[in-house]
């Protein structure tokens, strides 16, 4: 599935397009993710996404495989697969950045491929979704910006540090999805209904058929 985003920062497009390749810095920024190695173009890591009680955890990489700094334009390619599970994602990124009114508007193609239980949600509920952590995103992002960086030699994540929070799908597909659950609901409300009535003539019929009425 094809997505299309676009939210603007506070900070001229030069300082933002270096803040975004700074991964370890926005890593925090992104629900459920741990980086543990980024040499400049790959980033090795993993992803924690919940799906109702059940939490999926993807491991994989990420791969830069364009930079162009005078073009203000990237390309990332991410792949994972489910550590218990045969679940897999697969997104190519596309980013562009441009200057607008002192300030950086950042646009993303997304092209997404997942297998597993996280694709049960369809096209629809995933872009509701990215609509809402995208927009998480650049909240944080902006908040990043104005905070100076951490010294080179100052990890960004201990390794005593409590690993962050999962994704939780629902919860960020909001009211939406709710609104989908309870359609789904009534309907198997309704099947059930008249699956019980099905029973019941059934029943009826059967005890009939055994004690047939006295002449």
């Amino acid at each position: 599935m094809e997505l299309h985003h676009e939210f603007t920062v506070p900070v001229p497009v030069d300082d933002a397009w270096h803040t975004l390749l700074d991964i370890e810095r926005v890593a925090p920024c992104l629900p459920g993710a741990v980086v543990e190695d980024y040499d400049g173009k790959t980033v090795t890591g993993s992803v924690k996404v919940k799906v109702g009680p059940v939490t999926v955890a993807y491991r994989g990489t990420a791969v830069f495989e364009e930079q162009d700094e005078p073009a203000h334009r990237m390309v990332l390619v991410a792949s994972g697969r489910e550590t218990r599970g045969q679940g897999t994602a697969r997104a190519t990124l596309t980013g562009t950045l441009t200057e607008q009114d002192g300030g950086t508007a950042v646009s993303v193609h997304t092209d997404l491929t997942v297998t597993g239980r996280p694709a049960q949600f369809g096209r629809g509920v995933l872009a509701e979704v990215g609509d809402r952590l995208v927009g998480q995103f650049a909240s944080c992002l902006a908040d990043r910006l104005s905070e100076q960086p951490p010294p080179a030699e100052e990890q960004p994540r201990q390794r005593d540090e409590p690993e962050p929070e999962p994704l939780d799908l629902l919860r960020t597909a909001g009211l939406p999805l709710a609104k989908r659950a309870a359609a789904v609901a009534a309907v198997v409300a309704v099947v059930a209904w008249a699956a019980r009535r099905l029973r019941r003539r059934g029943r009826g019929r059967r005890t009939s058929l055994r004690h047939p009425a006295s002449p």
